[in-house]
């Protein structure tokens, strides 16, 4: 699967496009269309016509019923300019509703596509009509909010230019590609879901146990009386996932062209249902320089971990030959690989997969109390945190604010959560090589300056054995009538608390937000996602300044099905004495 070799030097005129076989609208020429032979095709213009449909996919030896849009998983590229207003007209041929959302875009709040949020969905045989101005640059994507669409294959990529990239192309890289990963499983999405509801250990084949010596009796009965297992990482793995980039599994060698000494932007956007990804391209080191479709001051790394629907734009000057570009399932129970390669039919070598991560005392929120003997210690009364009724300290309630709904939705309350932004990711705080950490990031423009006038505490909530999943234990179907208020540019600093054992991306839609990472308040990174480590806290910094109502929530895609997901309305709020 050869990707074209063009580069920006040599698209200088129409004649080169034209040998080329690419077509490229006049305010783009001048800019790398590297991308656009990668598995999808490209739109771009004032008025693009997409069309949601059913289809068959296959890739290695799985294949299954999938939704494509315009024919393609993933749908097509949408590339757009800053500063233009775009119609796309969406055209629902499926036998149920179905919506895009415009993942990461600033926007009027009606043309978000959140059916039940902020529009009523696309019925079957209907075309909607979204319109609005494009108002920033960067990597961003789209994907349906209709049931589980998108694990079906309902995604694709959108990159924004800037409004004057037709004449004045970026001088730090001369080859662009867009690097979109998912999944594709041939069971049906609902079944994943109710597979789930009846064992959430269903997929995980990668448990400790103590006859094959991974764990201690000891070690056993006191994850027992949790009911939990160190290797619960990811709900959904590579047994019945096959990893992808830009719709093409491991067995498919995609490629990824340049010429040596080019200096290549690889667009990564992570647009899978459930996977955490970790990234890395062995021998070549990667300079971040947008996140989330924000720019950064540059950062060089040899790695980094991409939570679900995140994105990271890295420019890298590979060395002459093949180089195997890596996307590690976060459990390690499979990859998405492609080659970087100056050769034309050479594949790279693929790395063999890592071992399995295990879970530590930080990730249960014990994270100053040592190992599993502090446990231990804890759990027979010694740290006098532990009520006598209490089977474990992370079934401790009473820790909870509140305002916190305590229920059967919640089996898990982290004891001692601490601020992890420092944390590269669950497997890679121990590799001897540089991973990049949240802590890295600053903002490559300074932000205006605000203080944060109000404060906010948000417990992220769940059961495993039962797969609930929510905020502040309450799921989504029971809060629809009591959203997260905002005042219309009212500045708040939200924390996040993970009560749970599992890392969750935590999506805010229509807004920016910064991470209160130790930037400082000038500099601290814009992101729409935020990956909130296990037994961990995050926290960012608000301006409310995109009016509407807005959804709210962990984008694990089952997560979010099973009631993680709030409604965050930003609105002047009543004063004192009005009613």
């Amino acid at each position: 699967m050869k990707q074209p070799l063009i580069s920006r030097r040599g698209l200088l005129g129409s004649g080169a496009l034209a040998a080329a076989g690419l077509s490229i609208p006049s305010w783009a020429r001048g800019q790398s269309l590297s991308h656009a032979r990668q598995g999808f095709g490209e739109l771009s213009g004032d008025t693009i016509d997409l069309s949601i449909g059913n289809h068959h996919f296959r890739t290695g030896g799985r294949s299954g019923h999938a939704i494509a849009v315009n024919g393609t998983v993933p749908g097509p590229l949408i590339r757009l300019r800053q500063g233009q207003d775009v119609t796309l007209n969406v055209t629902n041929n499926l036998e149920e509703d179905s919506s895009i959302h415009w993942h990461g875009l600033l926007l009027p709040f009606q043309f978000d596509g959140v059916p039940g949020v902020s529009f009523p969905g696309i019925r079957p045989g209907e075309t909607f009509e979204y319109t609005f101005p494009i108002r920033q640059t960067g990597t961003y994507w789209w994907h349906s909010h209709s049931g589980l669409q998108e694990q079906a294959g309902h995604y694709g990529p959108i990159v924004i230019e800037g409004e004057h990239a037709h004449h004045m192309p970026d001088p730090r890289y001369d080859r662009d590609y867009v690097v979109l990963l998912s999944e594709f499983t041939p069971r049906h999405p609902h079944d994943i879901a109710r597979m789930l509801m009846v064992g959430e250990h269903y997929f995980n084949r990668q448990m400790m146990t103590v006859g094959n010596g991974e764990m201690s009796l000891e070690d056993r009965l006191m994850w027992g009386a949790m009911r939990m297992n160190p290797r619960d990482i990811s709900d959904v793995t590579g047994a019945t996932y096959t990893y992808l980039m830009n719709g093409h599994g491991p067995a498919d060698n995609l490629e990824y062209l340049f010429q040596p000494g080019e200096r290549v932007r690889l667009r990564i956007i992570n647009g899978s249902a459930m996977t955490f990804f970790n990234i890395r391209i062995p021998g070549v080191k990667m300079q971040v320089i947008a996140a989330d479709g924000q720019e950064v001051e540059p950062v060089e790394v040899d790695e980094f971990q991409i939570g679900t629907a995140e994105t990271y734009d890295v420019i890298v000057t590979p060395p002459d030959g093949s180089h195997a570009l890596v996307a590690e399932a976060m459990d390690r129970s499979g990859m998405g690989i492609a080659s970087l390669t100056s050769h034309a039919g050479h594949r790279a070598e693929a790395p063999p997969l890592r071992e399995p991560v295990t879970l530590t005392m930080a990730d249960m929120g014990m994270g100053g109390m040592g190992d599993m003997d502090g446990m231990a210690g804890m759990h027979h009364g010694s740290g006098g945190m532990v009520h006598p009724q209490m089977d474990h300290p992370m079934r401790d309630t009473s820790l909870l604010p509140d305002d916190v709904k305590v229920g059967p939705g919640i089996d898990m309350v982290s004891p001692m959560p601490m601020d992890r932004m420092d944390f590269p990711g669950l497997g890679l705080d121990n590799v001897d090589h540089r991973v990049l950490r949240y802590t890295d990031l600053k903002a490559a423009k300074a932000n205006p300056h605000r203080m944060p006038t109000r404060s906010m505490e948000i417990h992220l909530t769940g059961n495993m054995e039962r797969y609930m999943w929510s905020f502040d234990g309450k799921q989504f179907s029971a809060v629809t009538d009591d959203p997260i208020r905002f005042g219309y540019d009212e500045r708040v600093r939200v924390k996040l608390v993970n009560d749970t054992m599992m890392a969750h991306p935590i999506h805010l839609h229509g807004h920016f937000f910064e991470l209160v990472n130790g930037a400082g308040m000038m500099h601290q990174p814009l992101k729409h996602t935020v990956i909130v480590q296990p037994g961990g806290t995050a926290t960012f910094d608000l301006t409310a300044n995109e009016p509407g109502d807005w959804a709210f929530h962990c984008h694990l895609l089952y997560h979010m099905h099973a009631g993680m997901m709030q409604t965050v309305t930003v609105r002047p709020l009543r004063q004192e004495g009005e009613a």
